[in-house]
């Protein structure tokens, strides 16, 4: 604390320099891994390929679909911080926000209707008139998508949390959803066969597995969880 106390004194009041646990509570509670790739998946998974007229708002624009899209990648990640937790009772988690949480404890004076995910995105003044990233084609607008939404918010972040999710055992439907429809439009091969150690260009990710961590027990030993004993029935 002392460290950071001196830190904050010669940065001035801003940025804030914030504790925190453990390195899950930056990369599980990474907000970009969520919005970017969810609004992007949720705009344009059914996309006709046809040009549009004019530019779409990327975070006005989200619709009741999209909002569902990225509760359920959230709700994937809150599920591996419970797998965490369930390893090791004094595991933190407690930083990762879901991504409601986030939004309301970052943006709450900018938002005029919170009555839920999608009107509290819809209404955030802080973001308002941002376009979804587009190329001029063919007389009109069409997305791009190798910019950073994707090209570094799912192989530094999604591929990150499905990786963890992959050797703690957890299912995370909305996350592979969305990890195989970017990794298409990106060309690049993340997971295969529902795994990610086999896929051909997991060395370009930040998944446990790109770093050779490819089972529970390693994952374990790098967080230093220590594993609780399982009951024996008579506790």
């Amino acid at each position: 604390m002392d460290v950071i106390l001196k830190l904050q004194g010669l940065l001035g009041v801003e940025p804030k320099i914030n504790e925190v646990p453990n390195i899950m509570s930056i990369s599980l509670g990474n907000p970009g891994q969520v919005i970017h790739p969810g609004v992007t998946y949720g705009r344009w998974h059914a996309w006709d390929g046809k040009p549009l007229a004019k530019k779409p708002l990327f975070y006005q624009g989200v619709d009741n679909e999209t909002a569902d899209v990225l509760t359920g990648i959230s709700d994937d990640i809150q599920k591996i911080c419970a797998a965490l937790k369930k390893l090791d009772g004094q595991y933190n988690t407690s930083q990762v926000q879901t991504v409601m949480e986030w939004y309301m404890s970052s943006y709450s004076s900018s938002i005029s209707d919170a009555s839920s995910l999608k009107t509290a995105m819809n209404t955030n003044s802080a973001y308002e008139g941002l376009c979804h990233p587009m190329k001029e084609e063919q007389g009109g607008y069409v997305p791009d998508f190798q910019f950073r939404y994707l090209s570094e918010d799912v192989p530094t972040g999604l591929c990150f949390s499905r990786g963890v999710g992959e050797l703690l055992g957890v299912k995370t439907p909305t996350i592979d959803k969305v990890l195989i429809w970017s990794q298409e439009k990106l060309k690049k091969e993340f997971i295969k066969d529902g795994k990610m150690n086999i896929a051909a260009d997991i060395k370009d990710t930040r998944a446990p597995q790109a770093f050779g961590v490819t089972s529970k027990d390693q994952l374990c030993k790098f967080l230093k969880i220590k594993k609780e004993a399982a009951c024996c029935g008579f506790c």
